[in-house]
C-alpha cells in the first residue's frame, strides 16, 4: 500500500479541490489532529503559499512537514471566516496557533423576572428565562461587591425563593437596612417594583439622573419634616458613591467598553482586560496567551480579541493599547458578532488614554510577577529532574490521590503542575464506579489509572497530554499498581514516584518510592521537598473537596426521589406537609390523599413504596376469584 504524501506534496494534492473563495482551512496531521487553523479571502492563493517551503520561517516549515491532509470550509465573507477561525481555534486548540487559555465562565448580575418581588443575585452558565442581566464581571468578588452596594442603595432581596416563602419575620439584612423585607410585606409590590425600576435605570447607566431626582426627593422630605424618609434616601445616595468608588478606574466618559492592554517581555505576553459597563468598572482579569517567542504584538492582540469574544457579545467600544493586525477586518467581524457597530480604538489623549495607561501598568506588573515566579519554578523543576533521574525538567507533573469514607462516595483525583504552576484547567475528578471495599486504596488507584490512560498510546509521547512524571500519594503498593497499569498500556517509560508520610505520619519527613531504588527521604529544609509537598497537598485538597461534595449530594437525596411520579413539586408538597421522607413513610394513606397535588392513585403509589407488604396484600385480593 503506497504511503500517503506528507508536507508540501500533501498540500499540493489538496490544492486541486480548493476554490478561490473566502473561508477557513485546517492543516491535519497523521493522527487526524488539527495542526493549524487559518482564514483567507482567497483560500487557493493562501494555501498555495505553504508549498513554497524555502520562503517560510522555521516554525511554519515544521508545520508543513507534519501536514498529511487539509480541510476547508467556504464562507460568504472574510469577516465570517475570521469568526469561524476563532471558533475552531478555541475548540480544537491547534498546536501552531496563538491560543487563549481561558476556561472560565464569567459571572453576571441578575435580577429575576418571574416573581412579584424580583431577586438580585449572581449568575453563571445557562441564562434564566425572563431575567435581566448586567455584565460581564471579571470575578465573583466584583459581582458581590456590586450587590452589596446595591443592597444599601435599593434594598432589594437576595434570598432564595424557598427562604423568602418560609420567613415569618424580617431577617438581619432588614435590621441593618440592606433589605426592604418584602417577605413579610414591609413594602408593597408597587413600591418594591419602583425600587426594581430604579435599580435597572442605575445599572443601565442612568445613575446621575436618578441621583439628582433622589436629591430633590430628600430635600422635599426634609422640608416636610419626614426626617426618617430623608435619611433613607440619603443612605441610598451614598450607596451610589460607594458603587462608583468600588473599582480602580471609573471613567465618566466611558459607558460601555472593554479596555485591553498588551505587554510583552521575554517572549511572553500578558493581556489585561478591564470591563466597564454603565460607567462602572466591573473588575479586571489578566490573560497569558500561548504563542511563539517572536510573535508580533499586533498578531497576538488580534488573535486574543477574536478568541476572547468568540462566545460572548463584544461591547460597543474596545480600547486597545496598540493596533491589532487587520483592524478594519477585525472591527467588521466583531460588529457581525454583536449585530451592531463595534469600534476598536487606540486613544492618544484624555481620560480614555489615562485608563489605557493604567491597564498597561497592570499588564506589565502582572507579567513581571509571572516571569519571576516562572524563573523560580524552573529552578525547582531542574532539581526535580536531578532527584528522580529525568532526562529533562518535567513540563507536566500529574499528581494522584483517592478519598472515601468506609467505601462510601469514593473519588479519585488528578492535579497537574508544571513550569507555570498549577494547571487547574487540566484537573480531573474520577467518581469511582467500583465496587470498592472499605479501605481498598489499591483498587481505587487501579481504576483511576485505567481510565486516565485508556486513550493514551506510546505514539502520544511529547504531546500536551503526555505526563513527564506521575507523583502518587502512597507507598510501594500504590506505585506497583500504577506501574502495572502503565505496563499493560505500553507506557512503562513514564516515571512514577510515590510520596508517603511513613509510619509516624510526620508531614515534614516524607518517604519517596522510586523503582530500582531504596525508599529515601530529603532534608527537612530542602526546597524540592517543599515543592513536592505542595503538589501532594494540592491533590489532597482537591480530592477531599470532591469527595465531600459527592457525599453531600448523596446525603441530600431523599427517599422520595426514587418514587415514580414524584417530581420536584410533589416532593416539595410532601415535605412541607410531613417534614421529612421518614414521616412521609409513616403517614396513613388517607393523610397522603389530602396533600395538594396528590390524588388517590398517586397516594397509593407513594404508600406502596414505603409499605411493599400492603402492595402484596392488594395484589392477593385482586387475584382472588
Amino acid at each position: 500500500m503506497p504511503e500517503r504524501p506528507h508536507g508540501a506534496p500533501a498540500i499540493r494534492k489538496a490544492l486541486k479541490t480548493i476554490p478561490e473563495s473566502p473561508g477557513v482551512y485546517r492543516m491535519i496531521g497523521v493522527k487526524g489532529e488539527v495542526l493549524y487553523v487559518g482564514k483567507a479571502l482567497n483560500l487557493k492563493k493562501r494555501v498555495t503559499s505553504y508549498t513554497h517551503v524555502a520562503r517560510l520561517p522555521d516554525r511554519l516549515k515544521l508545520m508543513v512537514s507534519l501536514t498529511a491532509s487539509m480541510e476547508i470550509v467556504v464562507t460568504r465573507t472574510e469577516a465570517e471566516a475570521l469568526l469561524l477561525e476563532a471558533n475552531y481555534i478555541k475548540r480544537m486548540k491547534p498546536r501552531f496557533n496563538i491560543l487563549l487559555r481561558d476556561d472560565k465562565s464569567y459571572p453576571w448580575l441578575l435580577l429575576s423576572g418571574d416573581h412579584a418581588y424580583p431577586r438580585l443575585m449572581r449568575q453563571r452558565g445557562k441564562p434564566v428565562k425572563g431575567a435581566t442581566y448586567w455584565g460581564p464581571f471579571a470575578s465573583s468578588r466584583a459581582v458581590d461587591q456590586t450587590i452589596q452596594v446595591i443592597q444599601r442603595a435599593f434594598m432589594l432581596r437576595t434570598c432564595t425563593d424557598s427562604v423568602f416563602e418560609s420567613r415569618t419575620r424580617p431577617c438581619l439584612l432588614h435590621q441593618i437596612k440592606r433589605c426592604s423585607a418584602p417577605c413579610v410585606e414591609r413594602i408593597s409590590p408597587l413600591e418594591y417594583q419602583g425600587l426594581v425600576e430604579q435599580t435597572k435605570e442605575f445599572l443601565s447607566g442612568g445613575g446621575r439622573e436618578l441621583q439628582q431626582r433622589l436629591t430633590l426627593e430628600m430635600e422635599q422630605a426634609s422640608e416636610e419634616l419626614a426626617f426618617e424618609r430623608a435619611a433613607l434616601i440619603r443612605d441610598r445616595i451614598r450607596g451610589f458613591a460607594n458603587l462608583r468608588a468600588s473599582g480602580a478606574i471609573n471613567p465618566a466618559s466611558i459607558q460601555e467598553a472593554d479596555v485591553v492592554a498588551l505587554w510583552q517581555q521575554a517572549g511572553q505576553s500578558c493581556i489585561q482586560v478591564f470591563f466597564i459597563r454603565g460607567g462602572r468598572n466591573n473588575g479586571n482579569r489578566a490573560f497569558y496567551p500561548r504563542h511563539e517567542a517572536d510573535e508580533p504584538a499586533a498578531d497576538v492582540l488580534a488573535a486574543f480579541l477574536l478568541q476572547f469574544y468568540e462566545d460572548k457579545q463584544p461591547p460597543l467600544q474596545v480600547l486597545t493599547s496598540s493596533e491589532p493586525a487587520e483592524q478594519p477586518l477585525l472591527t467588521e467581524a466583531l460588529s457581525l458578532q454583536r449585530g451592531q457597530k463595534v469600534q476598536i480604538l487606540q486613544p492618544q489623549r484624555g481620560e480614555k488614554k489615562a485608563v489605557l495607561d493604567h491597564a498597561i501598568l497592570n499588564a506589565r506588573e502582572a507579567l513581571e510577577r509571572r516571569l519571576a515566579e516562572t524563573a523560580g519554578q524552573a529552578v525547582l523543576l531542574e532539581k526535580v529532574a536531578e532527584l528522580f533521574d529525568l532526562p529533562e525538567p518535567p513540563k507536566r507533573i500529574e499528581v494522584y490521590d483517592n478519598s472515601h469514607l468506609m467505601g462510601q462516595a469514593p473519588y479519585g483525583a488528578m492535579i497537574v503542575g508544571g513550569p507555570e504552576g498549577f494547571v487547574k484547567r487540566a484537573y480531573k475528578k474520577f467518581a469511582i464506579r467500583g465496587p470498592v471495599a472499605p479501605g481498598d486504596d489499591f483498587g481505587m488507584m487501579k481504576e483511576v489509572m485505567t481510565r486516565r490512560f485508556a486513550q493514551l498510546t506510546p505514539d502520544d509521547s511529547g504531546s500536551e497530554n503526555w505526563p513527564d512524571l506521575l507523583l502518587i500519594d502512597g507507598g510501594k503498593g500504590q506505585v506497583r499498581v500504577v506501574r502495572e497499569i502503565l505496563a499493560e498500556r505500553g507506557l512503562s517509560s513514564i516515571p512514577v514516584v510515590g510520596i508517603a508520610k511513613g509510619v509516624d505520619r510526620n508531614a515534614g519527613r516524607e518517604w519517596f518510592f522510586v523503582e530500582g531504588k531504596e525508599p529515601f527521604q530529603l532534608p527537612v529544609n530542602d526546597a524540592v521537598l517543599y515543592y513536592l509537598q505542595r503538589l501532594r497537598d494540592e491533590v489532597h485538597r482537591f480530592v477531599i473537596t470532591t469527595h465531600r461534595a459527592g457525599r453531600s449530594r448523596a446525603l441530600t437525596r431523599s427517599g422520595l426521589d426514587e418514587i415514580p411520579g414524584v417530581g420536584p413539586a410533589r416532593k416539595k408538597a410532601l415535605l412541607t406537609r410531613f417534614g421529612s421522607a421518614r414521616h412521609v413513610g409513616q403517614a396513613a394513606l388517607e393523610e397522603l390523599e389530602h396533600v395538594p397535588g396528590i390524588n388517590r392513585e398517586m397516594a397509593q403509589v407513594i404508600y406502596g413504596y414505603f409499605h411493599p407488604e400492603w402492595v402484596r396484600e392488594q395484589s392477593d385480593v385482586l387475584k382472588k376469584p
